[in-house]
């Protein structure tokens, strides 16, 4: 959601705050602000819409000093406006602070501080924080010369506030008496600390610290971290100071970086040939037919009692888990259930002791997923997780998983993450499927697909053209409709959404059969439907779909394998694509799609990579 980032060394603030914001942007946000410790006051710029416009009132506005904060808000409570954007003042100017999450009891906060004479003046939940941490320094005014820690009072006001706050927060501050000095501190909201040379660093996550630095630290739940130009001190809540731990920042600049393409969104599609062989790397063992998957930290034996296996995820990684559940129970014979992440934090369903729990997020941060993780923890069920973000939340949290390996995913609407996640699926598959009752040689022909998979899915890539035409056809459609069936109806599920998401075009998916039951309802000329209708075992069914489609008069867009002859029949437009096994359909046939929904955003004039009231990574309810 919001971005986070802070600057403390020898060089200007600013400039390090502006970079970092930009990389920041794909998070998702509508105002922006910095602030700087200017000799011994706050230069604070802020203001709603981009991060240009920011950039623009800094050339005639400028914040210099070597302490800063920035901050790009995606607005919860209060509209975007100037005065909603952060940074946010406590008192008569002691604290400036940033904020990413949510203050679940800021109204009554609210109520009280105004009635000690700490009003607030914006629509925020936000600026609670900062006038409670205001009134309790100033309830500590001259404890500084007395304590032996000159940052002791600090440290103390801000531990007194946070115990009084209910919800989540990434928090960041300086203060106007102590400006060599940021506090940062987290409860279900990421942050990092990046370790320069005589210098740090502050972000929601890796991205604005490449290029600066590769040595890092990830703040835990109910930590706060004292920093200075040359040190860094972390008190955790309930244990008093811990020692941090240092680890390496797995980035570089070619990640973070447009290169030739206009959007990170189109460079992360035709990235999908190498993270497709990235999560496949290592983990195909055709000695004993089976996948490799060490991060599980469970033993066969151990894996072989479990009787179900439950998927939770949010969005996209939703839609992956769907096609996990397929392959798994045709492979492994393991009932599998996937359960969207916000329902299940709040429900109480049986799940016998031997259910195994999978959290499914590319971020590791997603606080809905993360609060299904932790409350299946609690009720003692074993939990893994299949991330992406090495050191993100829930990596750290669960007993164990699979990383993707697919990089950093700027472009807000989902693409190369789904397909590794389908990947991983079909590797989770084949493992669980050896060490029941899949035979040797069927786990060597199932790696022998996976293992060509790479060179189809750069093939699917070829269909851009296709895509484009298409797009320029239809995009002026108010409604699409997305049919498949079986493995094909998770991706039905997905290639709506990317449309949705980012061409702002109403569209929804369905299994094909569904249709009849209601959706072929609103099938006119003016509605397009989407089959995804490569050869198997329910393709003449799905034929017959379509026949009811054309029958009402309703354009058909046909996904098919290359040699289809009956489909393209039928169909007013035709995208083929490499014939693969059933298993793997979804990943090459979900590319045509992606492609789709870009080529129709851009026309349809959408700003692709940060779509209107999204956010990359979701850290709120």
């Amino acid at each position: 959601m919001c971005g986070i980032v802070g600057y403390i060394g020898p060089q200007q603030a600013v400039s390090f705050l502006l970079e970092g914001l930009r990389r920041l942007e794909y998070r998702g946000y509508d105002s922006s602000g910095v602030v700087a410790i200017d000799e011994g006051e706050f230069a604070i710029t802020k203001t709603a819409g981009r991060i240009d416009d920011l950039a623009a009132k800094l050339l005639s506005h400028p914040a210099r000093g070597h302490v800063g904060l920035g901050h790009t808000r995606w607005a919860t409570h209060g509209p975007a406006t100037d005065a909603n954007a952060h940074p946010h003042v406590g008192g008569d100017g002691v604290v400036a602070l940033v904020h990413n999450g949510v203050i679940e009891n800021f109204r009554e906060i609210k109520k009280r501080l105004a009635e000690i004479g700490y009003p607030c003046k914006t629509a925020t939940d936000t600026e609670v924080i900062a006038q409670l941490v205001a009134s309790e320094l100033d309830a500590r005014v001259g404890a500084a010369e007395d304590a032996a820690d000159r940052y002791a009072p600090l440290v103390e006001a801000v531990q007194a506030a946070l115990v009084q706050l209910r919800g989540t927060y990434g928090l960041a501050m300086v203060f106007r008496d102590w400006p060599d000095v940021i506090v940062a501190a987290r409860l279900g909201s990421p942050l990092v600390i990046g370790i320069g040379d005589g210098e740090h660093f502050i972000a929601s996550d890796g991205s604005p610290l490449v290029g600066h630095t590769n040595r890092i630290v990830y703040l835990a739940d109910h930590e706060l971290a004292v920093v200075t130009r040359h040190s860094i001190r972390v008190v955790h809540r309930d244990e008093g100071d811990v020692r941090h731990i240092e680890q390496q920042l797995d980035m570089d600049s070619t990640q973070v970086d447009l290169n030739d393409f206009p959007h990170y969104m189109l460079k992360e599609i035709f990235e999908q040939p190498e993270t497709v062989l990235a999560a496949l790397r290592g983990r195909l063992n055709r000695d004993e037919g089976t996948a490799v998957l060490g991060g599980l930290n469970l033993t066969p034996q151990q894996l072989r009692t479990i009787d179900r296996i439950v998927f939770t995820a949010c969005g996209t990684s939703y839609h992956a888990s769907l096609v996990g559940e397929y392959m798994i129970e045709a492979f492994a014979h393991i009932p599998v259930e996937v359960e969207y992440a916000s329902e299940l934090r709040y429900r109480n369903p049986p799940m016998s002791p031997s259910t195994l729990l999978f959290a499914v997020t590319q971020s590791g941060e997603t606080i809905d997923t993360l609060a299904a993780l932790r409350e299946m923890k609690r009720k003692g069920h074993s939990t893994l997780a299949i991330c992406n973000v090495v050191g993100s939340t829930i990596a750290r949290e669960a007993d164990g998983g699979v990383f993707l390996h697919a990089g950093p995913e700027i472009g807000v609407a989902s693409t190369k993450a789904f397909t590794s996640q389908c990947v991983v699926m079909a590797l989770l598959a084949l493992y669980f499927g050896r060490i029941r009752h899949l035979s040797f040689e069927a786990g060597l022909r199932i790696i022998e697909e996976l293992a060509s998979l790479p060179r189809h899915v750069e093939q699917a890539l070829e269909t851009n053209n296709d895509a484009r035409r298409i797009a320029a056809k239809y995009c002026s459609c108010d409604n699409f409709l997305y049919l498949g069936r079986q493995y094909n109806f998770p991706t039905a599920l997905e290639g709506a959404l990317k449309l949705k998401e980012i061409s702002y075009i109403h569209a929804e998916g369905y299994p094909a059969a569904e249709m009849k039951h209601g959706p072929i309802a609103l099938v006119d000329e003016h509605t397009p439907s989407v089959f995804i209708v490569p050869q198997g075992a329910v393709y003449h069914k799905v034929i017959s779909n379509m026949e009811e489609i054309k029958a009402r008069g309703g354009p058909v867009i046909a996904v098919v394998d290359k040699d289809d002859s009956h489909a393209v029949e039928l169909a007013d437009d035709v995208i083929r694509v490499p014939a693969v096994p059933e298993f793997l359909q979804p990943i090459v046939a979900v590319i045509p799609l992606q492609l789709l929904a870009y080529h129709a955003a851009v026309l349809r004039g959408c700003d692709v990579d940060k779509p209107r009231n999204l956010a990359k990574s979701v850290t709120v309810e």
